[in-house]
C-alpha cells in the first residue's frame, strides 16, 4: 500500500477529516430512502437488493428494542460504501461472495431466500454463521482470508454505532459535556457513553 493511498484510507476512517471525505457523506445522504429508488439503483459494488439484504442481516444482528435497529440507522447503505469506496479489490470479492454463500446457505437451511425468511429463522442462520466464524478464527493461519460474517458484523457495528442514531439513542450522550469526571458509577444494564 502507498503512503498516499494509507492516508486516504486513515482519514476515511477516522471521520473523515482529510482527503475523500465529502464523496463518503453525499453517498450516504443520496441513499436516504432506498426503498423509493429504481431497482437498477446502485451504491458502488451493490445494487438495490443487495443494499435491502445487508440492512436486514444488519437489523437482525442489531435489531430494534427500546431504540431504533440497524437498518433505521442505514447501516446496509454504509457498508456499500465502506465495502465499494475503501476496500481492497480481494477484499470486496470476498465480501461479495459471502453475500452469495449466505444466501445460498439460506436456501438450503430454509428453501428461501433471506428476504423472504421470518425473524426467528434470521437469527437462527446468522447464529449459525457466527458460530462458524468464531472457530474459523481459532483455527485461522497467517494468509488465511478473513471470514465473510465477521466483516458484515464488524461493519454492522461499525456503522450502527457511528451513526445518530446509535451515537445518540443507543449509547448515552452528551452534546456538550461539563467537567470532566474520570470515575462515574456504573449500573449494570447501563448504556454505554458515546459522542
Amino acid at each position: 500500500m502507498k503512503r498516499r493511498e494509507a492516508i486516504q484510507r486513515l482519514s476515511t476512517v477516522l471521520g473523515g477529516t482529510l482527503l475523500g471525505a465529502d464523496s463518503l457523506l453525499a453517498r450516504q445522504i443520496d441513499w436516504e430512502s432506498i426503498e423509493t429508488l429504481p431497482e437498477s439503483a446502485r451504491i458502488g459494488l451493490f445494487g438495490k437488493r443487495q443494499i435491502r439484504l445487508l440492512n436486514e442481516i444488519a437489523d437482525t444482528i442489531l435489531p430494534e428494542t427500546d431504540t431504533p435497529g440497524a437498518k433505521a440507522a442505514k447501516v446496509g447503505q454504509f457498508m456499500a460504501v465502506i465495502v465499494s469506496d475503501c476496500w481492497e479489490k480481494d477484499d470486496q470479492e470476498l465480501f461479495l461472495a459471502g453475500l452469495v454463500a449466505l444466501e445460498e446457505r439460506c436456501k438450503k437451511t430454509f428453501g428461501k431466500p433471506f428476504l423472504r425468511c421470518t425473524p426467528q429463522q434470521r437469527h437462527a442462520l446468522l447464529v449459525e454463521l457466527d458460530e462458524e466464524q468464531k472457530e474459523y478464527y481459532r483455527n485461522i493461519k497467517d494468509g488465511d482470508p478473513p471470514h465473510y460474517f465477521r466483516q458484515m458484523k464488524d461493519l454492522t457495528l461499525w456503522g450502527y454505532f457511528t451513526s445518530e442514531i446509535g451515537a445518540t439513542q443507543a449509547l448515552r450522550f452528551v452534546d456538550i459535556p461539563g467537567r470532566y469526571e474520570g470515575c462515574i458509577p456504573y449500573e449494570k444494564g447501563d448504556r454505554a457513553w458515546g459522542g
